[in-house]
């Protein structure tokens, strides 16, 4: 059953589920240590991948993450390819064509392989926003077949910024030096700030995968706890559920 949108200050939002599924072997390791200290049953972790549409007063459209990609793509060694985006996209009522705006959270496959089609950018309108720090440090496959496809449409930026009318982006690094978060009013879409329901509880939980494992701890916890204060909504990226009150 698809998600429903919520509506903020006039602006809808709209979950979009890419994939479902647990990490491939390439990736795969078990719970407890993809999340050291966090005391997690042996069992596969199951990642739900989302990807958000926003909609303001104008019918002016942004996407926040473009997911997993196709069967070909760089997220096709671990990832429940091929993702669902393009029909998740015309369930909410939008056609590719019509996204002015594509919010990179970081360059990570999950992300961000959905940025292109059959080696042309998907969204052919749209700028593509990704801080500096993650496009100096994208190397591989997401380099290769992503970065440089879309690279005449890329809006790079260093730090905060507002996007598209009432979008923001935060730059919050540790999972990636460029690591970025959208905010539409009280609704903050992550990315992978925080990637599992054990960092809500306790935000000292390192993640394996992390780029620099200390400073992605220091900003998810001084993050979580501004939007905690604000009692904010978390659009997450992996969550079974993608809203979440705070």
């Amino acid at each position: 059953m698809p998600h429903q949108p919520i509506t903020v200050s006039g602006v809808e939002v709209t979950p979009l589920c890419d994939a479902v599924g647990p990490m491939g072997p390439a990736i795969r390791r078990p719970p407890a240590e993809l999340f050291p200290g966090s005391g997690l049953p042996d069992e596969p972790w199951i990642l739900h991948f989302h990807c958000y549409l926003i909609r303001d007063a104008a019918d002016r459209l942004t996407l926040v993450d473009t997911g997993i990609g196709g069967t070909d793509s760089p997220a096709s060694s671990w990832a429940p390819v091929p993702g669902t985006l393009a029909g998740e996209l015309a369930a909410a009522g939008a056609d590719p064509a019509e996204i002015g705006t594509v919010v990179l959270t970081h360059l990570h496959s999950d992300h961000a392989s959905g940025a292109v089609a059959d080696g042309r950018p998907m969204f052919v309108n749209a700028r593509y926003v990704v801080q500096r720090a993650d496009l100096d440090a994208a190397r591989g496959p997401v380099l290769d077949d992503v970065v440089t496809v879309i690279k005449a449409q890329l809006q790079v930026i260093e730090g905060d910024a507002e996007v598209a009318p009432g979008v923001h982006v935060h730059h919050t690094p540790g999972h990636t030096p460029g690591h970025q978060i959208a905010r539409v009013g009280e609704v903050a879409m992550t990315g992978d700030l925080i990637l599992h329901p054990a960092q809500l509880a306790d935000p000292a939980v390192p993640y394996a995968y992390d780029d620099d494992v200390e400073t992605a701890t220091r900003t998810r916890t001084e993050v979580l706890a501004a939007l905690r204060a604000e009692r904010a909504i978390l659009a997450t990226a992996h969550f079974s559920e993608p809203f979440l009150r705070l």
